[in-house]
């Protein structure tokens, strides 16, 4: 059976049955828009992509899989706003001979990560494509706060974090070495762990700024650098390396260091804090904000790579 064998309405349907809605949902899949309660009269909004090969192997990850990635990549934003998840559109591409169960278990996959936070698929599209392509909009409620932004950070704030570093980045590693264990980093590319909670938590505690660490953390913290015209100086022995990475890191002759600075889609949340704020699980100190410009690592310019980007 194919996608093109039961057809783009048909497809929806079996899609769509599999999607249950939240509280914000006032009116979900089957108009030519959806309808969402908006209490606090704001709506913080973000999108993303993944591409197959470029974002996801099918070998590597199950359908359930990449619906939690893809999803989890869109709630962490908003989390990283200070906000509150309440929905999700999802636009899917896909070869026509594409079994309609993947189909399905992404779905399932990309419910099952809303439902973490509350929220739910509401609505999307879907296309024929020879690259199998997932694009989610994530909508969310910022509840009477201010968001947290990237560009508040202030010198003599502390540095905090919130979710793991590097987990996935050698998840990513050992599967590209043609590997499937150590089950921990493995699972951790495969469905990040993000702390969400942690986000609006931050906003009522007074974070300064945050973000969400998709790309790597050095090079996330630099975005927040440039905007707050700061600099952001990052203590490594903050940074506990896991007894599985380290044995993975050994094995594959890396440094694990690599993976925990400059490594991405853990989708942790990093901020800043007034230094006299009391900083409760799960965040912790990992580093301070300086005057000058840029990100350090031990006070020195870091020599290995900082991050991801999409066009290198």
């Amino acid at each position: 059976m194919s996608v093109a064998g039961i057809g783009e309405f048909g497809l929806i349907d079996r899609v769509t049955a599999r999607l249950p809605q939240g509280a914000a949902c006032l009116l979900g899949p089957g108009d030519d828009a959806a309808v969402l309660a908006a209490p606090d009269a704001r709506v913080v909004a973000s999108t993303d992509v993944l591409v197959e090969g470029r974002h996801f192997r099918r070998d590597w990850s199950s359908a359930r899989d990449v619906g939690h990635r893809a999803a989890a990549a869109n709630l962490a934003d908003i989390a990283a706003m200070g906000g509150t998840p309440t929905a999700l559109l999802v636009a899917l591409c896909m070869p026509a001979d594409l079994d309609p169960a993947w189909a399905e278990e992404l779905a399932d996959g990309l419910a099952a990560e809303a439902a973490t936070v509350g929220a739910s698929v509401v609505g999307g599209d879907m296309s024929a494509s020879p690259t199998l392509t997932i694009a989610v909009t994530a909508l969310g409620d910022l509840g009477g706060r201010a968001p947290v932004v990237r560009s508040g950070a202030r010198p003599g704030d502390v540095l905090a974090l919130a979710g793991r570093s590097g987990y996935a980045a050698a998840g990513y590693t050992v599967l590209s070495r043609g590997f499937r264990t150590p089950k921990l980093l493995v699972e951790a590319y495969r469905r990040p762990e993000v702390a969400y909670s942690a986000g609006p938590h931050a906003a009522r505690l007074g974070a300064t700024a945050m973000i969400d660490v998709s790309d790597g953390l050095l090079a996330d913290l630099g975005h927040v650098a440039r905007a707050s015209g700061v600099g952001i100086d990052v203590r490594r022995d903050a940074f506990e390396v896991p007894r599985q990475m380290g044995d993975a890191a050994q094995a594959l002759g890396v440094d694990p260091y690599s993976w925990i600075l400059g490594g991405g889609d853990d989708h942790a949340l990093a901020a800043t804090f007034p230094p006299a704020v009391v900083l409760p699980a799960p965040w912790r100190p990992v580093g301070r904000v300086v005057e000058g410009a840029g990100v350090t690592v031990d006070g020195a310019p870091y020599a290995g790579p900082a991050g991801w980007d999409h066009f290198r």
